[in-house]
C-alpha cells in the first residue's frame, strides 16, 4: 500500500477541524455524538483523510460504547495497530495504514462469535460510501 505523505498544513487545509483533531492529533469525539454511531445503512466506511477502505457495514455492531464499532477491518493490513500509553492507560490504537490518521482504539470485548475484537472508531475519521458491502 502506498503511503500518503502531507504536511500538517496540508492536512489542516483539507480536513474539517474535528477531523483534523481526531485524525492528526489523536483526539476523541464525545460519545454518542458521531454521525455513524447508530447508522445501519449498508456500505463501506472509508478513511476521511485518504478514502482508503477501512470497514464494511456487515462488520458493524452496536457495542453501546457511543462510537461506531466493528469486528474487523475490511482489508488485511489497512488498519495498523499501535501501542498507545497516553492518559495513563495501555491501549491499542487503530491507525489508517495509508495516511497514518488516528481512527480510534481496538479492544478485545467484541462479539465472541466474530473473533472478540471491537474496533471502536471515531465517526469523523470515517466517510460512508453507501451501497454493497461485498469485496
Amino acid at each position: 500500500m502506498d503511503k500518503i505523505a502531507k504536511t500538517e498544513d496540508q492536512w489542516r487545509e483539507e480536513l474539517a477541524p474535528d477531523q483534523y483533531a481526531v485524525l492528526r492529533q489523536q483526539a476523541t469525539e464525545p460519545p454518542f455524538t458521531g454521525r455513524y454511531v447508530d447508522t445501519k445503512e449498508p456500505g463501506v466506511y472509508r478513511c476521511a483523510g485518504c478514502q482508503a477502505e477501512l470497514f464494511r457495514s456487515d462488520d458493524k455492531f452496536d457495542s453501546g460504547s457511543g462510537w461506531p464499532s466493528f469486528t474487523d477491518a475490511a482489508v488485511a493490513d489497512v488498519v495498523e495497530l499501535r501501542t498507545d500509553t497516553s492518559h495513563g492507560m495501555v491501549r491499542t490504537e487503530a491507525v489508517c495504514a495509508k495516511c497514518g490518521g488516528h481512527l480510534g482504539h481496538v479492544f478485545d470485548d467484541g462479539p465472541r462469535d466474530k473473533g472478540g475484537m471491537r474496533y471502536c472508531i471515531n465517526s469523523c475519521a470515517l466517510t460512508l460510501e453507501s451501497g454493497e458491502t461485498s469485496a
